[in-house]
């Protein structure tokens, strides 16, 4: 997603969004890829990710307009995000 290149699934990081009630929408990690619902598939590498969000792949790839919360993907990557 944020590089663009194909790889298999096994090699990819699936990240889904999750909405807990009134709180803003989060991405969670998938590394096991057995969350419900639709899910954007991305290298679990800092370089990737930070292409991602620099493109605001997430939210095309979600279907989503609404501003996300990368946080835990970044914790999940080890990369420092504001």
């Amino acid at each position: 997603m944020g590089c663009r290149a194909s790889d298999s699934w096994s090699a990819l990081l699936r990240v889904v969004a999750v909405t807990d009630g009134c709180a803003p929408i989060a991405l969670r990690p998938d590394p096991r890829h057995r969350m419900p619902g639709r899910g954007a598939w991305l290298h679990p590498t800092p370089g990737c990710f930070e292409l991602a969000v620099r493109r605001k792949a997430f939210g095309r790839a979600l279907r989503m307009q609404a501003a996300l919360d990368v946080g835990a993907v970044a914790r999940h990557l080890g990369v420092q995000h504001p």
